[in-house]
């Protein structure tokens, strides 16, 4: 079980930001290992002759296993030590992603694209348990602005990394799942020389729930069991369905749908991820700029969280918009509201309870991924119409409905500060 500290290793301010980049670090291992499969999908679904549906359900298969994993590392980060399962699951997705690229057939595929989801999964809950323990709420959506805007950054170098190991060879794909692969190897290094036994453990000093007055923790059926942690389950489910769709069949949709080159959409890929980033930090930033001049940090919270969603919501002008300089203007303003939302959802995630944070991101995990088999459709979409442009618009719509259950059912009542965290649970 995870050891409980009595007296805290005392750190710096400063120390707690450089391991929010640390964190951003995995983040970007994370997403580099993710995005190979995208940023390749039209020369493996060349090689091995698969049709837009099979493709779907690696996807598919990925994000279920993924929701596996989000529980079984949500429990377990929560009863043991955050500082060794964190690299331990570092290097199993690594691990699996060098595997992929000696997959010789779709079964085998299949098999490395499940594992890597369901190693993959053990970064949030390991990534938000450490933030949510270091930083107190009013920094929290910073914070978690650069971890979730490492997976940008992931995803920024992966395109430009695959463009430089691409060759004509149809099958030169394989290299770069190797070289990446073999990355999450160095991070681990950095964490065990940053990191010590106690800095991230928790402490038996007495402490107050965030929306508690009592210091006994509340039993983790009833925060799971919360209406919160209702609409926290609604709001990634949408979140994170539309983001995972515009992610894994982007490539394929300035491809094969709007007829651009392979070192082009390579390109632009790279390019979305840096306004995904930009739309992450910023939301943090944002967020954290209007609590500091005395905004409520939930209306503060819930202004970013629209402003984000609207620029998600853009993706609809993909109905009538061509080839053109114009569409990709419009992909870049989507992706940056896209991510936008994420420091924003995990910030919330962190009021529930500082006890059962892994079990809550978790049980989140699994909502997140519970509509992956979408993606197999959007595939036989594709195959039916030939047309990318009625998916992209529905993905952008649904941090909308998120931004609802979150306005309509959060039950925070206006300009009621939420308690700040205490200084290490």
């Amino acid at each position: 079980m995870e050891r409980v500290s009595e007296t805290p290793r005392r750190r710096s301010p400063s120390w707690r930001w450089w391991i929010c980049g640390l964190l951003l670090l995995a983040s970007a291992i994370n997403y580099m290992d993710r995005q190979t499969l995208a940023n390749a999908s039209v020369r493996i679904t060349t090689q091995f002759d698969l049709t837009q549906a099979q493709y779907g359900r690696l996807e598919w298969y990925f994000g279920w296993a993924f929701a596996a994993g989000s529980v079984v590392f949500g429990v377990l980060v929560d009863r043991f030590s955050v500082r060794w399962i964190y690299p331990s699951v570092l290097l199993l997705w690594s691990a699996t992603g060098f595997a992929t690229g000696l997959a010789r057939n779709y079964d085998e595929l299949l098999i490395c694209r499940t594992l890597l989801g369901l190693f993959e999964a053990g970064h949030w809950p390991c990534a938000i348990k450490t933030t949510q323990r270091l930083l107190d709420p009013k920094d929290r959506a910073m914070g978690n602005g650069l971890l979730q805007g490492g997976a940008s950054i992931g995803a920024i170098l992966t395109p430009l990394i695959m463009q430089t190991m691409l060759t004509r060879e149809l099958g030169s794909w394989r290299v770069p799942f190797q070289v990446i692969g073999a990355i999450g190897a160095v991070w681990i290094l950095f964490w065990f020389a940053m990191v010590r036994a106690g800095d991230v453990s928790p402490m038996r000093t007495p402490t107050v729930e965030p929306a508690s007055s009592t210091s006994k923790p509340a039993a983790s059926w009833r925060v799971l069991l919360s209406r919160r942690m209702m609409v926290v389950l609604v709001m990634i489910a949408c979140i994170n369905t539309g983001w995972q769709i515009l992610r894994a069949w982007l490539p394929k949709f300035l491809m094969e749908g709007r007829g651009y080159s392979e070192a082009d959409a390579l390109h632009f890929n790279s390019l979305y991820y840096v306004a995904t980033d930009v739309g992450c930090l910023g939301a943090g930033a944002l967020t954290l700029w209007l609590a500091r001049r005395g905004l409520p940090v939930h209306r503060s919270r819930l202004l970013v969280f629209f402003s984000c969603a609207l620029m998600t919501a853009m993706s609809i002008s993909v109905l009538v918009l061509p080839k053109g300089w114009l569409l990709l203007a419009m992909l870049l303003v989507v992706g940056a509201g896209a991510l936008g939302v994420f420091p924003i959802y995990h910030a919330l995630t962190q009021e529930l309870s500082p006890h059962h944070q892994g079990k809550v991101t978790g049980i989140a995990g699994v909502a997140a991924w519970a509509l992956s088999p979408v993606q197999t459709l959007f595939g036989r979409l594709i195959d039916r119409t030939g047309s990318f442009d009625v998916g992209f618009a529905v993905a952008g719509c649904l941090p909308l409905v998120a931004f609802l259950a979150l306005w309509l059912f959060w039950d925070s009542p206006p300009g009621r500060p939420i308690a700040p965290a205490p200084a290490s649970t």
